[in-house]
């Protein structure tokens, strides 16, 4: 005989209206978990996770020095979150930065490579420029591929990013050498008109920081208060809609790409010519991934993306001081990373979500 019996499934149902206090919370709440889920994980490795936490999350703030090397690491992250986030808010997944960053890298340097004799102040400006422009370029080709094949542009990003960093070893092991580099791969070093000048004394901070935070301004001026930025931002959250009001998906997957092209491009720039003084093959540090998770830990605001970017450039840092401290294996810090990133989707999960427990009828076997 079969018998009836309830269960009770757990469901998610959209809220009609998000919290706001819950947004704001959600970042705060998923760094806790990362931290929480992290240090069971040290636990285990054998380390001792108090001294972990401390040489990564404490020790950054505790000199000027240490906290310099922050804001120097949270240039780069900031500007390129800031470009990638404009897009992700109109739905285009740019996730090729890394390939930009390094192209953006690849074209400022071919002033300096090419002219090391140049001198004057227009080297420096003009390398940003040049490698602002090379970014754009090389994300124009994922928004090609995109518009006119309908090919998915994280794919085609993606993949653009080997591509770039392969263009990086052939330069670097080829015709970019440098002959007096003791066989390195890396190119002559930039005579001193193509350094960014330094913006804090006794620091490797330069201008191009000061740079990155008026494009921030611009990113929310751009966002929040120009048509514009209203247009992609309806694309994304209605592209039906959108279509009906005239508003253009292939303008708006353009316009996107090269945004975030321009800003990752300017960003490798920056960092060959501010701390680098070269081009080498560590220039492809993983920015442009990291860029990602403070872009989404910053909530795709370009408020909330500059505290995401210092957060991401203590970890960074405290990173570093935890792998020589800690002994702390690099892959570490790679997992804490993608950890707090993992947290703060569920958080914003609920956010926009609550969860409901519906009762069903189940029957068993007879």
């Amino acid at each position: 005989m079969s018998v009836w019996f309830p269960a009770s499934l757990p469901t998610l149902v959209r809220r009609e209206r998000a919290s706001l206090a819950a947004a704001l919370g959600a970042p705060v709440i998923a760094l806790g978990g990362a931290i929480a889920l992290n240090l069971g994980l040290y636990v285990l490795m054998g380390r001792d996770p108090v001294a972990v936490v401390y040489a990564m999350l404490f020790e950054p703030f505790l000199s000027w020095a240490s906290f310099s090397e922050v804001l120097l690491k949270a240039g780069p992250l900031l500007l390129i979150a800031q470009g990638l986030a404009i897009g992700f808010r109109a739905k285009v997944f740019n996730i090729g930065a890394e390939g930009q960053f390094i192209l953006g890298a690849i074209f400022a340097s071919a002033i300096p490579v090419w002219f090391p004799q140049a001198s004057g102040q227009w080297i420096w400006p003009a390398m940003l420029l040049l490698g602002a422009i090379g970014g754009a370029i090389w994300a124009s080709l994922t928004a090609f591929w995109r518009v006119r094949l309908n090919a998915n542009e994280i794919l085609v990003s993606l993949m653009l990013s080997l591509v770039a960093a392969q263009l990086l070893n052939y330069l670097l092991l080829g015709p970019w050498k440098d002959p007096n580099g003791f066989n390195f791969p890396q190119s002559v070093m930039f005579q001193y008109d193509a350094m960014v000048p330094t913006l804090i004394v006794g620091t490797r901070v330069n201008v191009s920081f000061l740079i990155t935070l008026v494009l921030s301004v611009a990113a929310w001026v751009f966002m929040q208060k120009s048509f514009i930025g209203y247009k992609l931002q309806v694309g994304g959250l209605a592209p039906r809609a959108a279509g009906y009001a005239g508003f253009r998906e292939g303008w708006a997957i353009w316009l996107s790409l090269l945004i975030g092209g321009f800003a990752a491009g300017l960003a490798g720039a920056a960092e060959v010519a501010g701390p680098l003084g070269q081009l080498q093959r560590s220039v492809a540090s993983g920015y442009g991934y990291a860029a990602i998770i403070v872009a989404y830990l910053g909530g795709l605001h370009p408020i909330g993306i500059v505290v995401s970017a210092l957060v991401m450039a203590v970890i960074y840092i405290g990173g570093d001081n935890a792998m020589v401290s800690a002994s702390l294996p690099i892959a570490a810090v790679r997992v804490f990373q993608g950890s707090l990133l993992l947290a703060y989707l569920i958080a914003v999960a609920f956010v926009r979500y609550r969860l409901e427990w519906r009762r069903t009828a189940q029957r068993s076997l007879p």
